[in-house]
């Protein structure tokens, strides 16, 4: 019976030196959770044995429970590296096309050769669908999807409508039609001009130039011009543009009143003739020129407004994923575009996963069924963006608990030898 009890005590310890080394040569591996051996002892009884007199049997290893505090964070140079500060783990899939999820806590990603998000072994991280104001579209575990990011942001859009808003110096000297004709290439000939860069239907560039003239006052023409009132005029890539509703000269005359408000025409916008482009691209392609606010005062020439609806085509330069795991791309076109909402998972008993390697766990019927959300909202810590989690492994204990787990084998060890000393102490008894 001895021998069973003393070989119990060095399997133990040997399973306890398991544990402990594993732990040990895991310090590095980003997002590792420690482990600790728990034993209980081994005690056989029944009803009619002498509680007094029994003895026990040994000892047994109980489990060996994951230990899931939050390791230390290292902060890094690569805008994928995630890590969570608080609970929570990383949603995972081996494939594209398969519903079968694991979980993590190590966040070093890149991206593979299809521009998805992956980690080393090539598993996909998973994310929510995310609204145009940043919410997720969904929050069930079937309805993450793997994070792709484009190098390009959509196609082409051709200028529809140009914006502008002004304000006009009161001040300025009075240009004479009648004894000069505008001239877009003579400053003299229009008092201030802006400019702003649309697009056509191939995604090119072109400029739109507006020509703002102060006309008055004119007392001698029919009818009188007063001292409030300006020309504009529009010219795409230095070629004047209008439509047959413009008055002459390519012109919309601007009026305003006494307290420097437009007065006329309201709404102050008419839509160019067709551009004419001759590159590929359409060439009945017109624009809608709006003036949305002007005015008229003692200050000098100012753009209040300059916008336009065109685009072309973007290429990739951030990707930014903000604590809430909203994963946001910008383009060089300017735009950006809400790629997806980087997926949390938790479970009522952390301790119940399953591990698989890889620091991967999968869920169980222990660990109780898994509950998703988002990001830093309710009881999911928050994404830490450019930093790993490192082990949670503390060397220096570690290190103590070896040395206490070598003195128990070597005590176990001792039982046995004592053991066989009085067994063959027996075995030479004449």
């Amino acid at each position: 019976m001895s021998f069973n009890i003393a070989l119990s005590g060095v399997n133990a310890a040997q399973k306890d030196l398991d544990v402990t080394a594993n732990n040990i040569a895991n310090v590095n591996t980003l997002g590792f959770k420690e482990s600790r051996a728990e034993f209980a002892d081994v005690y056989a009884n029944s009803i009619f044995a002498n509680a007094k007199t029994q003895t026990g049997s040994g000892v047994q290893t109980a489990a060996v429970s994951q230990q899931f505090h939050q390791g230390a964070l290292q902060f890094t140079n690569n805008s994928l590296d995630m890590a969570i500060n608080g609970s929570g783990f990383f949603v995972m899939a081996n494939e594209m096309d398969t519903l079968d999820r694991t979980f993590t806590r190590a966040g070093a990603f890149r991206l593979n050769d299809e521009g998805y998000v992956t980690n080393s072994q090539g598993h996909f991280l998973q994310t929510y669908k995310a609204n145009e104001d940043g919410t997720p579209a969904g929050l069930g575990i079937n309805s993450t999807q793997a994070l792709k990011i484009p190098d390009k942001a959509g196609q082409p859009q051709a200028t529809e409508e140009a914006r502008t808003g002004i304000n006009l110096p009161t001040k300025a000297d009075a240009i004479d039609r009648a004894g000069i004709a505008f001239d877009a290439t003579d400053s003299a000939t229009y008092t201030s001009s802006t400019s702003m860069t649309i697009y056509d239907s191939m995604g090119d560039t072109h400029t739109l130039t507006q020509y703002f003239t102060k006309t008055g006052p004119n007392p001698n023409v029919t009818p009188p011009i007063t001292d409030n009132q300006w020309e504009m005029r529009v010219a795409v890539d230095g070629v004047m543009k209008s439509d047959s509703s413009t008055p002459p000269e390519n012109s919309l005359t601007l009026e305003f009143d006494n307290s420097g408000s437009l007065t006329a025409p309201l709404p102050t916008e008419f839509e160019t003739e067709a551009l004419g482009f001759t590159n590929g691209s359409d060439p009945n392609q017109q624009i809608m020129i709006k003036v949305p606010s002007a005015t008229l005062n003692s200050g000098a020439f100012e753009v209040t407004e300059s916008t336009q609806d065109g685009t072309t085509v973007g290429r990739l330069t951030k990707v930014d994923v903000g604590p809430d795991g909203l994963v946001q791309a910008t383009y060089s076109n300017g735009s950006t575009e809400n790629l997806g909402i980087v997926a949390m998972a938790r479970f009522p008993n952390e301790q119940g996963l399953t591990q698989i390697g890889d620091t991967q766990w999968r869920e169980s019927l222990l660990s109780g069924d898994v509950v998703t959300g988002q990001p830093n909202t309710g009881v999911f810590g928050k994404v830490s963006v450019a930093a790993l989690e490192q082990s949670n492994t503390d060397l220096t204990s570690e290190l103590v608990d070896l040395i206490t787990a070598q003195r128990n084998f070597q005590a176990n060890s001792r039982a046995l030898e004592v053991n066989s000393t009085l067994q063959q102490t027996i075995l030479q008894i004449r």
